[in-house]
């Protein structure tokens, strides 16, 4: 394979962010894909990037700032993280708007605000606007040759982010579709996509044109050291066949989460578990990778966890993400029956997954339950359904419903009629339900409180679902990896999901996976072309 100055093992967002950084500051970089497909779990997403202090939001009259941001993460962390993540708080605060301001001069990619709060508006640093963005639509066809390598999604890719949040796609298809069918019908001609498909596009043509190498169908087996235990490349396997490359500057590790390799995922996610929302590769190469060769890992029990849909993808079982828990005429209680989160939490995620002291889950198996009006609020809820046909269980009593769940029948009995004593006052006096700015956004209205009175009655299970783990190796703030006592492995790079990363579990905005992603990418890359010559 020749030698490089960096190689790059992954083909998603931080990948990529990485590659192109890189490239434009003058390195030869090779990516290596081990699946057919490009673009990673970034590819499948929604494509809504989290990036505080943007130039798009300050061409708009925004006012943010670095500062905010950085009071923002510290007021929303989890108690306890501080002393760990801080500096690299840090460094995304400082690094992130000028990694956005780089994507958009250096790639075809047009971001545009999204109409979106910050899940913690109300805390220092909050923002209800400015701080989200996601791509316009752009054509696979820009990518020549690799046009039909990249990674298709679960979503509906032909519509762009924005315009899922205004159509309201998921309660309205049919509607949605006819209100902005010219717009699909341009789409479909000229093979374009919007969330992303747009991202990943845009990310892998600026990379093209600025020189980076691709080769999909190529795994990294194992990381080649100097005697001065540097990295120095990987031995890669491609049909069967294994050979060296070597990177002279530096190995950037960004494969993505370790959620499909079952021994790792029930090792450190036990108890009821759902469905995965992510590609099938990501099985913790990387996350291997850098063990091999003495890195530290951690927080290898966060992930971006949140409800997903039965769904098929490439012939198999899959995750679809979507908010289907804060229909009206429903709850969500856990296996005592009881609720324990706003339904309409965004970090409801958090909550399913929440362990004890002894790292147990306190909740699970958690489940949704309602009445027979909740399955007329949303015709794609009843089309993925049926892909699993014993999800949804009915019965004519709330007593019925508990016994097919394995629920205790007179506590469900009580939370119902507690919920629908805060439906007739219109106030969630456990959880308030719709009353800060992210659920009045999300709530759609004044009628988020609807009673579970009308059998017959439905509930299935709301378990954990994950659509991508966020541990893995220990970084510095300039991605640098580092071993358990604080040490830098010379020449290895960590970022995305492969990295322990600084925003856990606890989401802080619709798009604080891909944001920080991206960012870490750049990071990396920026550490290579200043430090490492």
């Amino acid at each position: 394979m020749g030698e490089y100055d960096v190689l790059v093992i992954g083909s998603g967002s931080a990948a990529c962010s990485a590659a192109l950084r890189a490239a434009k500051g003058g390195l030869k970089v090779l990516v290596i894909e081990k699946s057919e497909w490009l673009g990673g779990t970034s590819a499948m997403s929604g494509a809504g990037v989290w990036i505080p202090a943007n130039h798009v939001a300050a061409e708009a009259g925004i006012a943010d700032s670095r500062e905010d941001a950085l009071a923002y993460l510290r007021a929303v962390a989890p108690e306890g993280w501080e002393q760990k993540e801080d500096a690299l708080w840090g460094a995304f605060a400082k690094a992130a708007p000028d990694m956005l301001r780089f994507l958009s001069v250096n790639t075809p990619l047009d971001f545009r605000l999204i109409n979106e709060p910050d899940p913690f508006a109300e805390a220092p640093g909050g923002k209800l606007y400015g701080r989200m963005l996601s791509p316009r639509p752009l054509s696979r066809r820009i990518l020549g040759k690799f046009a039909r390598s990249l990674r298709r999604s679960t979503l509906p890719h032909s519509f762009t982010y924005q315009e899922i949040v205004d159509l309201d796609l998921y309660h309205h298809p049919i509607r949605a579709g006819f209100k902005v069918w010219p717009k699909l019908l341009w789409r479909w001609l000229t093979n374009s996509g919007g969330q992303g498909t747009a991202l990943m596009t845009g990310l892998i043509k600026g990379c093209l044109d600025a020189g980076v190498t691709f080769q999909p169908g190529m795994r990294a087996v194992t990381l080649l050291q100097d005697p001065d235990s540097r990295i120095a490349g990987a031995e890669v396997e491609s049909k069967g066949r294994r050979t060296k490359i070597v990177a002279r500057r530096g190995v950037v590790i960004a494969t993505g989460g370790f959620e499909w390799d079952a021994e790792m995922r029930e090792r450190h996610f036990p108890g009821a578990f759902d469905r995965i929302g992510s590609p099938r590769g990501n099985e913790g190469d990387g996350q291997k990778l850098a063990a091999s060769v003495g890195a530290q890992l951690d927080r290898m029990d966060q992930a971006n966890v949140y409800p997903c849909l039965p769904t098929r993808y490439q012939g198999k079982s899959h995750g679809l993400p979507m908010t289907f828990q804060a229909e009206p005429h429903s709850i969500v209680v856990d296996r005592h029956g009881k609720r324990f989160v706003s339904e309409n939490a965004f970090n409801i995620g958090e909550a399913i997954d929440a362990r004890g002291p002894d790292g147990a889950p306190i909740h699970l198996p958690c489940y949704l339950v309602g009445d027979h009006r909740f399955l007329k609020t949303s015709l794609p809820f009843r089309w993925y359904a049926s892909y699993e046909r014993e999800w949804v269980k009915k019965a004519d009593t709330i007593a019925g419903l508990a016994a097919k769940l394995g629920l205790p029948a007179a506590a469900l009995e009580e939370t119902i009629a507690r919920w629908n004593s805060f439906c007739a006052k219109g106030h969630d006096t456990d959880f308030h339900r719709g009353e800060n700015g992210w659920e009045a956004y999300k709530a759609h209205g004044p009628d988020r409180l609807k009673p579970i009175d009308k059998g017959p009655y439905i509930g299935m299970t709301i378990n954990r679902s994950i659509l991508g783990t966020k541990g893995g190796a220990r970084t510095n703030e300039r991605a640098q990896v580092l071993r358990p006592d604080g040490s830098i492995i010379p020449g290895l790079y960590a970022a995305g999901l492969a990295m322990a990363n600084p925003i856990g579990t606890r989401a802080v905005g619709a798009g604080t996976t891909l944001g920080p992603n991206l960012t870490w990418g750049f990071i990396a890359a920026e550490t290579i072309l200043h430090q490492n010559r």
